[in-house]
């Protein structure tokens, strides 16, 4: 098996479990200045992206990501995937989001983007505002 092959197992493997995320091993996989984007936050090295997924992992019930495909190349990879997680504070069902990693590498990644509905993983949970945005998407959708 090939480094970057080994390199997106360990990846992969590092975010199987959101509620248990392995924290101390981060920099094996990130490197030192890397630049971490989704459409919550954006953070520009290990230690800030330690602290936004210490931040966001804390409070979820379980959570886990189910792979669906991937695309490597030599130096970058984009990796689909279902987020399947429980929040209390987004009701007590397990609740399911779409969405696409984007990482460049060399020994470590330096560069990951993950891209996703915000509205559909949050405000579509949230009272009154998420009868809005459902409202909106199905108004928007072409018949």
């Amino acid at each position: 098996m090939e480094a970057k092959d080994k390199l997106i197992e360990r990846f992969k493997h590092f975010y199987k479990d959101l509620k248990h995320i392995p924290l101390p091993h981060i920099g094996d996989i990130y490197d030192d200045n890397v630049i971490f984007k989704d459409p919550v936050q954006e953070v520009r090295s290990v230690e800030q992206l330690h602290a936004y997924l210490s931040d966001s992992c804390m409070d979820v019930h379980s959570g886990c990501f189910e792979y669906l495909d991937q695309l490597v190349t030599e130096n970058s990879a984009y990796i689909k995937w279902n987020m399947h997680f429980k929040h209390p504070k987004l009701g007590n069902k397990t609740l399911t989001v779409r969405g696409i990693s984007q990482i460049q590498f060399n020994e470590r990644i330096y560069y990951h983007e993950d891209v996703y509905d915000l509205g559909q993983m949050l405000y579509e949970h949230v009272p009154l505002l998420g009868c809005v945005v459902k409202g909106l998407k199905t108004r928007l959708t072409v018949k």
